[in-house]
């Protein structure tokens, strides 16, 4: 017998959702501050930048690090520069 849980529908049952919150937060480019930099795809020199955060741990060393993002405003292509 397969339990009722493990991923089959039938028609007397209704798949239901995780009861789990997830938020999304959308923003316009307008709120991106544009940067000199140069586009690794097109070679367009201003871009939006924008910041995160990356914490973790290994071998009991903790270690935060930021993680620049940059996003070309003639062709939107996408990326990083870690610190």
């Amino acid at each position: 017998m397969i339990p009722a849980d493990a991923g089959m529908q039938t028609e007397n049952m209704k798949k239901t959702e995780p009861s789990s919150s997830i938020y999304v937060v959308e923003g316009s480019e307008d709120e991106y501050v544009k940067v000199f930099q140069v586009c690794p795809k097109c070679g367009n020199k201003e871009a939006f930048r924008w910041f995160s955060a990356v914490s973790g741990e290994h071998a009991g060393i903790r270690r935060e690090r930021t993680i620049e993002h940059f996003k070309c405003t003639r062709c939107s292509h996408l990326w990083t520069k870690t610190s």
